[in-house]
């Protein structure tokens, strides 16, 4: 038990330290720890339970708390929870105060356009590892383009687009 709360504490207190552009974008290497490395859950399971996690309410990294859960009972939430979020709240709170000292330099400009790249192509990793764990026939390939491109074309709200996506659920289509 102690091995596993150490492995917990160590892989979720490096992707805290590596999440710009906020918690999501350190999905795919979230993934490979825990499916492929550690074999604490299937890449269905992982896909699963952070389906759970966005369905919920509260931070949008409650999948770190369920892993944490899955893995080790109440010990791997505490453990879990702190290391991803400890690390990255400290880091965030220290350079807070430099970035609103150096507002004004030129350098600052040039750190947020280099950051940028980097949080979009980190988000669309996620988004294809999602996709490629959650997508099994054909029907899910063409719901989950659908709701690409309406969210990505269109102004139309996300609630409207998951409110469409659970009617769709409920008709059964993709369910095997």
């Amino acid at each position: 038990m102690m091995a596993t709360l150490v492995s917990l504490a160590i892989i979720f207190a490096q992707l805290s330290l590596l999440a710009f552009g906020g918690g999501n974008t350190i999905l795919p290497e979230m993934q490979r720890q825990v499916v492929e490395v550690q074999h604490w859950l299937s890449a269905r399971e992982f896909t699963d339970l952070f389906a759970l996690a966005q369905a919920a309410p509260g931070p949008n990294m409650m999948v770190v708390t369920i892993i944490g859960w899955h893995v080790a009972g109440w010990p791997g939430v505490l453990v879990a929870s702190l290391a991803k979020f400890g690390p990255s709240s400290i880091v965030t709170g220290l350079v807070l105060g430099l970035w609103q000292r150096f507002k004004d330099r030129p350098w600052r400009r040039v750190v947020q356009a280099g950051l940028v790249p980097i949080t979009v192509g980190l988000v669309a990793a996620s988004a294809l590892l999602i996709t490629k764990a959650s997508v099994h026939e054909w029907s899910l390939g063409l719901i989950t383009a659908t709701v690409a491109l309406v969210t990505w074309r269109t102004r139309v709200h996300p609630l409207w687009v998951l409110a469409g996506g659970a009617l769709v659920g409920l008709s059964g289509v993709g369910q095997a």
